[in-house]
């Protein structure tokens, strides 16, 4: 499937072919950025729309518009390797494909209905949550983490800066260095999109001084952003061999892998984000005092963050004398 595949089925639905071309091709620029969302849902989206393509090119199956034997065929066989997130995840995408083109996915069906609630019953729904680290198992990694290299000065800053804000990795690396402000207190981050705020709404996260000056996120970006020499442009970039810095946007990928290289395998970028809110929970934050800095948009989800730790903390278990 060609990478424009998607954008030539959006312009396809647009209002009135009568409109002048440059005319028609902006409405459909904004149908797909209406139905696709974010610029990381339309690339997730794609991904699954070309494997599903593929598959059924593989297995004699029209892919579009899908019947309900594809679908359900398609479904058992990532039932037998996916998850039941991923499952439904790819099956939004298949959906998305169908309403560019206005036309229904036959996932209401009584017999695809049937296929996922087996699929549902035998693998489960209990998604897999980031696990968080302890405090003091933070404090030993940034304290022993070196700083003479630029790599190892921007690892730092990116570590301390993810948890100290709550940030998804998408939104450590769409940071800019227009997007800080230092004052007195620390410093004010402004990220204008993110997976909750999809209109460019400006959000504001505070930042402050840590007594202790290798633990503190606001010394080690100042010290970052000096060894970057410039004031606008990516935050975090990536570093060549010889410790060259360049101007090229780190992808959240390095995110992912630079949490594991530091803290260990068994944790993943987005354990910066939940390690904020169980450690912040645990301190004695409230909901709101999290959300505030999360930006949640419920308290749903600092719930089951939260959750494990407090099975573990306020358990009857632990009263039976054993």
């Amino acid at each position: 499937m060609k990478e424009n595949t998607v954008s030539q089925n959006v312009q396809a639905t647009s209002p009135n072919t009568q409109l002048p071309h440059v005319l028609v091709g902006k409405v459909a620029d904004y149908v797909r950025k209406g139905l696709e969302g974010s610029d990381n849902t339309q690339r997730a989206y794609r991904s699954d729309v070309y494997y599903f393509i593929e598959w059924c090119r593989e297995n004699g199956q029209s892919e579009f518009p899908a019947t309900t034997p594809t679908l359900s065929a398609y479904v058992s066989h990532l039932a037998d390797t996916h998850k039941w997130a991923s499952i439904n995840r790819k099956l939004a995408a298949i959906r998305k494909l169908h309403e560019l083109n206005n036309v229904e996915l036959p996932t209401n069906d009584r017999g695809f209905k049937a296929v996922m609630e087996g699929i549902k019953r035998t693998k489960g729904i209990r998604q897999k949550q980031a696990p968080a680290f302890q405090m003091n198992e933070l404090k030993k990694v940034l304290r022993t983490m070196e700083t003479e290299t630029h790599a190892g000065m921007r690892d730092k800053s990116l570590i301390l800066l993810g948890f100290a804000g709550a940030y998804r990795r998408s939104e450590l690396v769409d940071l800019n260095i227009e997007n800080v402000e230092f004052n007195e207190d620390g410093a004010i981050i402004t990220l204008t999109k993110s997976k909750t705020n999809q209109y460019g709404e400006a959000e504001e996260k505070a930042f402050f001084y840590s007594p202790e000056a290798s633990l503190c996120p606001i010394r080690n970006l100042k010290n970052w952003i000096m060894r970057l020499e410039r004031t606008t442009g990516p935050l975090f970039v990536r570093v060549r061999k010889g410790d060259r810095l360049t101007t090229d946007r780190l992808n959240d990928m390095t995110v992912y892998t630079t949490v594991k290289k530091y803290l260990g395998e068994k944790y993943s970028a987005h354990s910066l984000r939940a390690s904020f809110i169980t450690i912040a929970k645990i301190n004695g934050a409230n909901d709101s005092e999290i959300m505030r800095q999360s930006k949640h948009k419920t308290s749903l989800m600092i719930q089951r963050y939260t959750r494990i730790e407090d099975i573990k903390k306020h358990n009857a278990a632990t009263k039976l004398g054993l």
